[in-house]
């Protein structure tokens, strides 16, 4: 039954594409005409018909032996021109040879052989052979034979200025009235392609044609091959006029005709239906989706509507607008919406929405100003309850996040100030929880140095060497708001928070003795808000930990704090030589020892924090809790405790140098890195009670195998004795980590290894491009230098990049293996985990891609999936399988690559919602 309903789809689509003609071809004098051979493509890509199968089609003119030379010119090249004429001729009409050329000048013709070009007014014609007729305007152009391959060689390629190239079988042109006979014509015009017979050209807007074969291939006759004959027609600039047509596949006729047509044919974008598919889903009936309407406003917008029916009362509707304004903007905005009835049928609909939109600005535009949009919001069960509407893309099921932002940004040439605003969105689908940010910007200015003279002449002043900066924040933001209470009245008046912050940071660095950095800054940070929170125990509380109350204050309050560093660094250079093939290894130790200085702001003479006690009732003691004021707000408030001490970091980068190898002709040792950024950083604090000393931490990172493997490690080290202590809760015993102030080393220890992660990755990819021997190509890789025929391919990779594979990458793997070990002092916790994707060629046309990840600690194989992709040449062949899991599932998919027909294609898929 599907095959059937394919069938005649195929069918309806492919005879509105012989007359409409996509809605926007100018007629067969635009197509670019071609032909190739039977067995392979010859150096100009064309295509030649079978003369069995497509005797119907083929019309030849004449011979194409070519005649005895009576004068021979070896490689010789003989340029012929014929003066215009008073009455006639607009220019010269001039014709060059590259092998022999013949002029009767009796009979006013000429004969040009070997890679011969004629060129008149607005049109050059190149070809084998070349037959200009003076006396009646006519050129017939053809190509020949090989007599050592016997293939078709030099067939006529004709280009006219403000029409497509032409390439032919053979072909004759009035180079005065400008008609045209073409013989076995093959021409491509966005994915449809008319082959064999005849197209005459009778003026720039009409041109007829006869035994025209239709087909979304660019090969008469590949192994999937199907197209519809046109025994007769006429195209004008605005409409078709037909006469029969039929249906063939494989070169057998079928019943399948149309007596004669009449369709219209616009220059521009036109609206129509959207045909429907057929199916079943398991749990919501069988279903008609994708049934709509494509209007197109002009050639800058257009909407696409369609809607997805269940027979079990669950709907889907989903509108998609796309805008582009040349040199100045593009974007998409998609709106859906879902009624679904997943439970029985007495139970009310999830209703669910979406919203989606991309904005993307030319740069050049409006220079000095940006503007962009990424925006997804919704419904948190949205892509779950409609998986249709993603088309079953497991990447946007199991999402736990959804973002978005707007942004706008602002430069003063000349200024250092520039501006940018925001608008931001966080969803999390888990929690079901909103963050807004309505709006967020920020004022900027780049670091000055006040002092600093323009005409400066000599060493620079100490003091010029001070740099101050600027910068302030501004948000209004709701904060992980429910999104049942979203839109409730309650929400932007009592849990919208807004603030500002204003940072000033005044740094001086100098050169002291030659081989000292010193560095000083001092930073000053304020935060003006307009409400704050006060907490209180409610009367009669016990403990306070069940009645504490939390209020919001209205009213303006300002926290300020600030903080100083002071400190030095260098470098210090070691080296190890060796004798055998490493000549050295190399240590670059960057030390930094720095003072750092910040007052306690839980102070109470600051009033930013506050202390709260509850009554003490018998047996129960008093509880007390101190608190900040400003603990809500969007930016925080400031810290409490002071800090004074000293800042002590040590960065380590080692690297090799290898002896060159004996094959290498150069000579030059080798630099390889060993470790990079190997550091350890630590705090202490000369105030504090105990604990003086901070915990250690480290990190580092390297490549091996030359650069392709990349190993990143980080841990953090206890330099204090932990005891393990026991207590009793609810009638069990507890063991819980106790840090008292004694250092691992006096008991003659190393610090305690707390956390430490390792994660190694790599790449490897098979070169996929040979270098290009034309040279570079300029903006082929970006939006601005892209064509219309790249724009369409990028307008339908984008919604289902997993539909598209490249062909020309034989082979990549990538691998990551990533590690983390955590100890609490009681208990330890190890995760070990491994990831691999990748694809492979197995011939030029199957291609194998799989993704896999591991939990090697649990045993466990997390979603895996592989896919299998067949070329076959103008149609494609997907499989997709997810072996186990909750989302196992396959599906396979035979489409026809024709952009005009992405809509057409067979599929089969079982998964955890459907059956079809």
């Amino acid at each position: 039954m599907k095959f059937i309903t394919l069938f005649f789809l195929l069918t309806f689509i492919l005879l509105t594409q012989v007359y409409s003609a996509s809605n926007h071809h100018a007629g067969l004098n635009n197509y670019n005409y071609g032909l190739s051979d039977t067995v392979r493509k010859s150096n100009n890509g064309i295509i030649k018909l079978d003369t069995v199968k497509d005797r119907n089609l083929l019309r030849r003119n004449g011979s194409r032996r070519r005649g005895k030379d009576t004068v021979k010119l070896n490689k010789v090249t003989v340029i012929d021109s014929t003066k215009k004429k008073k009455e006639g001729l607009e220019d010269e009409v001039k014709s060059i040879a590259r092998d022999s050329s013949i002029a009767d000048n009796g009979n006013g013709v000429a004969y040009l052989w070997g890679a011969a070009r004629v060129t008149y007014v607005d049109f050059a014609l190149d070809a084998d052979f070349i037959r200009v007729d003076k006396k009646h305007n006519l050129v017939f152009a053809s190509g020949r034979i090989n007599p050592k391959t016997h293939q078709y060689e030099g067939r006529p390629n004709f280009v006219q200025k403000g029409e497509s190239p032409i390439s032919a079988d053979s072909l004759v042109y009035n180079y005065v009235t400008k008609k045209a006979k073409i013989y076995n014509v093959v021409t491509d015009q966005d994915g449809d392609y008319l082959s064999g017979g005849q197209a005459k050209r009778l003026n720039d807007a009409e041109t007829a044609f006869r035994d025209v074969l239709f087909s979304t291939c660019n090969l008469p006759y590949p192994d999937t091959h199907f197209g519809i004959v046109i025994k007769k027609g006429i195209a004008e600039k605005h409409q078709i006029i037909s006469g029969p047509a039929y249906l063939e596949i494989e070169g057998v006729p079928l019943p399948l005709f149309i007596p004669f047509g009449f369709f219209p044919k616009p220059d521009q974008k036109s609206s129509g239906f959207i045909l429907p598919t057929f199916g079943e889903d398991s749990q919501l009936g069988f279903y008609l989706k994708g049934f709509g309407y494509y209007l197109a406003f002009n050639d800058y917008v257009d909407l696409t509507t369609t809607g997805t029916y269940y027979t079990k009362g669950s709907y889907e509707l989903n509108a998609t607008s796309r805008y582009l304004k040349k040199y100045k903007y593009q974007g998409t905005l998609i709106l859906g919406y879902g009624s679904h009835k997943y439970g029985l049928e007495t139970d009310p609909p999830s209703r669910d929405f979406n919203i989606t939109w991309t904005h993307s600005q030319d740069p050049a535009a409006n220079p000095g100003t940006t503007f962009s949009a990424s925006v997804n919001a919704g419904t948190s069960s949205y892509y779950q309850n409609s998986p249709a509407q993603s088309g079953y893309n497991l990447q946007a099921l199991t999402q736990n996040n959804l973002r978005s932002s707007i942004s706008y940004g602002k430069t003063w040439p000349g200024s250092p100030f520039n501006f940018t605003a925001n608008l931001g969105h966080s969803q999390d689908i888990t929690k079901k929880t909103v963050t807004l940010e309505l709006p967020t910007f920020s004022l900027n200015m780049t670091t000055l140095s006040p002092f600093e003279k323009k005409d400066q002449v000599g060493d620079k002043k100490w003091y010029q060497n001070l740099t101050i900066g600027y910068s302030l924040q501004g948000t209004n933001k709701l904060n992980a708001i429910p999104e049942s209470e979203l839109f409730t009245a309650n929400t932007f008046s009592k849990k919208f928070q807004n603030g500002f912050q204003q940072q000033i940071p005044v740094a001086l660095n100098l050169t002291v003795l030659r081989y000292l950095q010193f560095n000083s800054s001092i930073s000053y940070n304020e935060r003006d808000y307009f409400q704050t929170i006060r907490k209180h125990y409610a009367r009669g509380s016990i403990s306070g930990a069940d009645s504490l109350v939390t209020d919001t204050v209205q009213g303006f309050k300002r926290a300020g704090d600030y903080s100083v560093s002071t400190g030095f660094s260098t470098k210090v250079y070691s080296m190890a030589q060796f004798k055998g093939k490493i000549k050295a290894i190399r240590d670059v130790i960057t030390p930094s020892v720095s003072f750092q200085y910040r007052p306690d702001f839980a102070d109470p003479k600051y009033g930013y924090y506050n202390t709260i006690v509850s009554n003490a009732t018998i047996p129960y003691p008093y509880t007390s809790q101190t608190y900040s004021i400003f603990e809500q707000s969007v930016y925080g408030g400031p810290g409490g405790g002071k800090s004074a001490g000293l800042a002590i970091s040590v960065n380590n980068d080692i690297e090799a140098k290898v002896r060159a190898s004996k094959s290498d002709t150069s000579g030059k040792d080798r630099n390889i890195p060993l470790i990079q950024g190997l550091s350890f950083s630590t705090f202490y604090n000369f105030v504090a009670d105990s604990l003086k000393l901070s915990p250690i931490s480290f990190s580092g990172h390297t490549a091996l195998f030359n650069q392709k493997l990349g190993i990143s490690f980080g841990g953090v080290l206890n330099p204090y004795v932990t005891q393990i202590r026991d207590s009793v809760s609810a009638g069990r015993v507890i063991r819980y980590a106790h840090v008292i102030n004694q250092y691992t080393w006096q008991n003659g220890q190393l610090p305690m290894l707390t956390s430490f992660n390792v994660s190694a990755s790599m790449s490897f990819t098979s070169k996929s491009i040979k270098s290009n021997p034309q040279g570079p190509q300029q903006n082929v890789n970006t939006l601005q230098g892209m064509n219309t025929t790249q724009a369409q391919k990028l307008a339908l990779i984008n919604p289902n990049a997993n539909a598209f594979v490249d062909f020309n990458i034989p082979w990549s793997i990538n691998a990551s293996y990533s590690f983390f070990y955590s100890n609490t002092g009681v208990s330890t916790s190890v995760g070990n985990t491994v990831q691999l994707s990748g694809d492979l060629n197995v011939t030029p046309k199957w291609k194998v891609t799989y993704s896999s990840s591991v939990d090697l600690r649990a045993g466990q194989v997390s979603t895996s999936s592989i896919g299998i992709y067949r070329d076959l040449h103008c149609w494609d062949m997907s499989f997709q399988w997810i072996p186990f899991g909750y989302y196992k599932y396959y599906s396979v998919d035979l489409k026809v690559k024709a952009s005009i027909l992405q809509d057409l294609k067979l599929s089969k898929r079982r998964d955890y919602y459907n059956n079809n």
